[in-house]
């Protein structure tokens, strides 16, 4: 039976608005049945998994690590958990990576040190705990429980609660932290650098549904021609959360920097409208970030996305990615657009049979405006 000071401490977990992914390797094992045994888990817990032999942590860091159970593997499996936990979490809830390694007592004697490490992932704080245990003090048993009331008050302080009814370590153990604190322009530079996959700006007011109605593009600048494609589509899907996307690293050009990508996302401030900005220019990544949503794209980009020129003239290789992002869940709905002089839809082009009900038209009685972002640069000198 779970400890009633324990349970408080989980209920405000599950009651808090955080979402988190835990990879747990050598201890706190007990952890797990702490946060699921108690209601609300589905709230918090996202995805538990415990790498715990060496090729299943090696497959997790996609590396070997110079020590298994060191502070930068905690950190490594931390980071890996918070971008895990951005793809899986409801769009704008905030999240939280975990990362724990640990070396403790086993069924053989250990010529090493008991300890452990752990760390905590959120948008703006990394934060890093080693704790040493004094041998021979606790069983194996004792030394998980000790690691899981720790990580779990670890968990409690990253999603903004108080654990400080947990009991501490003896006199005889050591521990010692640290933590980083980023502002937006680290998470920014951190996201373009390919550390984070993206990071959302929630600026709808309403309650994200799961699945993401996502339009992407460079918008600049923003124009209502944008802001009604989304609602067209929104309404043609019934159900689904509208976010823009824009990739703040191009295929063909430099990265935005900074001040670019802070401009563009204020424009979505003013208009209270959820944006992403995410390092993925590709659609093929872009549908392995957000899988099963549905991309809002104009039939110029349809052209393109089904063009053998872009895949090395291979046309099986189109194929073969497309099916991939298929195979995700994602659906393009295409709307209308000028192409050469002529205003075209999605049943003008000559869709792969493979692919057609992957596509879905946008009516141009219900969507046509002949504007874009570069007509309007131009006739404002920009």
């Amino acid at each position: 039976m779970t400890e009633p000071f324990i349970r408080t401490v989980v209920e405000s977990i599950h009651s808090s608005p955080f979402q988190a992914v835990l990879y747990l390797s050598g201890g706190a094992s007990q952890l797990l049945g702490l946060l699921l045994s108690v209601p609300g888990a589905s709230n918090t817990v996202l995805e538990a998994v415990v790498p715990y032999s060496r090729m299943s942590l090696i497959q997790l860091l996609s590396k070997i690590p110079s020590q298994f159970c060191s502070q930068q593997t905690a950190e490594d499996m931390a980071l890996l958990a918070y971008n895990r936990a951005l793809k899986l979490s409801s769009p704008g809830s905030p999240v939280v990576g975990v990362g724990f390694t640990g070396s403790l007592a086993s069924s053989r004697p250990k010529h090493g040190e008991h300890r452990f490490y752990m760390s905590t992932r959120t948008a703006d704080r990394l934060w890093i705990s080693r704790v040493t245990l004094t041998k021979g003090l606790r069983t194996r048993e004792e030394e998980d429980r000790v690691s899981s009331h720790l990580l779990l008050k670890a968990i409690a302080n990253a999603c903004k609660v108080p654990s400080n009814a947990i009991p501490e370590l003896s006199e005889s153990d050591v521990s010692d932290e640290c933590e980083k604190q980023f502002n937006e322009d680290q998470e920014l530079e951190q996201l373009i650098n390919g550390q984070i996959c993206f990071k959302i700006y929630p600026f709808r007011s309403e309650i994200p549904a799961e699945r993401k109605i996502i339009l992407p593009g460079s918008f600049n600048p923003l124009h209502d021609g944008h802001l009604k494609l989304m609602e067209v589509a929104t309404s043609i899907c019934g159900d689904g959360y509208p976010c823009f996307e824009i990739s703040a690293v191009n295929a063909d050009k430099p990265p935005l920097t900074l001040s670019q990508i802070k401009d563009r996302v204020n424009q979505f401030k003013k208009v209270g409208q959820t944006v992403i900005i995410s390092n993925q220019p590709y659609f093929y990544k872009k549908a392995e970030l957000f899988p099963g949503s549905a991309f809002v794209i104009g039939v110029d980009t349809a052209v393109r996305l089904i063009n053998p020129k872009y895949y090395d003239g291979d046309y099986n290789k189109m194929l073969k990615i497309l099916i991939g992002c298929k195979e995700t869940g994602c659906t393009f709905l295409v709307g209308g657009r000028n192409v050469d002089g002529a205003f075209k839809v999605l049943d003008d082009l000559n869709i792969p049979e493979e692919l057609k009900d992957m596509f879905i038209s946008i009516p141009a009685e219900q969507f046509r405006m002949d504007i874009s972002s570069t007509d309007i640069r131009k006739k404002s000198g920009m």
